[in-house]
């Protein structure tokens, strides 16, 4: 692991928060941005939310798309295994 670590201040649904990471500060910069869009446009679908609630619901939304992505990864993978085994057995 990296001893380098960046602190990146950035701003998500209006606040400030600083970041402490060994990746590059543009991409934390770029994740914290992404953060920042699913909040507000989740805030414009539903402006009575308060923040608390906007945050939960980005994380649920986020981890929604995360596992959809885990699941068409291993089917991907699988589909390579496949493709991989039907290719030796020719």
């Amino acid at each position: 692991m990296s001893a380098n670590k960046n602190r990146v201040t950035v701003v998500i649904n209006d606040q400030h928060y600083t970041i402490i990471g060994e990746d590059d500060p543009s991409h934390i910069r770029y994740v914290a941005g992404r953060v920042d869009e699913k909040i507000q446009a989740l805030g414009q679908l539903n402006a009575g939310l308060d923040t608390t609630r906007k945050s939960v619901l980005t994380a649920v939304n986020v981890m929604h798309e995360y596992v959809k992505l885990e699941e068409e990864n291993e089917m991907l993978k699988e589909e390579i295994k496949q493709l991989k085994n039907k290719g030796n057995l020719e």
